[in-house]
């Protein structure tokens, strides 16, 4: 017997989600059928039972299993991937021939500037006698107190 100054417990209630059933699928209708013929056996005891005939129904008719895609469209889908990470490298390819293409150029422009030097130097250059030019000497003059010395 519980004690007289003694309260019972509290008892807590915690509230719970309301769960909704889920949407009844949509009902296909079926195309009407006759009923199965009902058959009935005597027993040799007198007992008649009634009853639907055991007969096997037949299997469906096996359906060619078709793909989900076309095998175009996941031919057309596999190159558009490939194109794409091949992409990355042409461009690379490209940057790599544009910068070589520069390269070259500027030996080709160096070395004619350097061949072009020379053939400059050799052709308008001071050595060698030149026929048809004049010679100048020039003496070293010395001079001394006011006075021109050669």
């Amino acid at each position: 017997m519980p004690h007289p100054h003694h309260r019972p417990a509290v008892e807590v209630h915690h509230p719970q989600p309301l769960v909704h059933p889920p949407a009844a699928a949509p009902v296909v209708p079926l195309r009407p059928c006759p009923p199965p013929a009902v058959q009935s056996i005597v027993l040799p005891d007198g007992q008649t039972v009634t009853g639907y005939p055991l007969t096997p129904t037949p299997a469906p008719q096996p359906t060619a299993a078709r793909p989900a895609a076309s095998r175009t469209a996941v031919n057309i889908a596999l190159g558009g991937i490939g194109f794409g990470a091949v992409c990355g490298g042409l461009f690379l390819l490209t940057t790599f021939i544009a910068a070589l293409t520069t390269f070259i150029t500027q030996l080709i422009t160096l070395a004619a500037v350097i061949f072009g030097g020379w053939i400059a130097v050799h052709l308008f250059g001071t050595t060698g006698h030149r026929d048809g030019g004049t010679t100048v000497n020039i003496r070293k003059a010395v001079i001394k107190r006011n006075h021109f010395h050669s």
